[in-house]
C-alpha cells in the first residue's frame, strides 16, 4: 500500500467515525482539512505550505486540459 492509498483509507475511516458521531461528511472533510493544514505548519514553513495548497486548488478540475501535459 502506497502513502496516497493509505491516506485515502484513513480519510474514509475518519469519515465513518465522524458519521457515527452524527457529523455530516462535508463538515468532517472541512475539519480534517483544517487539522491537516494546521498540523502541516509544524513541519514546514507557511510559504511552502501555501504554495502547495495553491497548486492543489489550481488543479481541482479533473477535466481541464493543461498545456504542459500536451505532447
Amino acid at each position: 500500500m502506497g502513502v496516497h492509498e493509505w491516506a485515502r483509507h484513513e480519510i474514509e475511516h475518519s469519515l465513518q467515525r465522524a458519521h457515527e458521531q452524527g457529523f455530516e461528511p462535508l463538515l468532517g472533510l472541512r475539519a480534517l482539512l483544517g487539522a491537516v493544514v494546521q498540523r502541516s505548519q509544524v513541519e514546514r514553513d507557511a510559504e511552502d505550505l501555501a504554495a502547495e495548497l495553491q497548486f492543489l486548488a489550481d488543479n481541482l478540475d479533473d477535466q481541464r486540459d493543461y498545456s504542459f501535459m500536451r505532447p
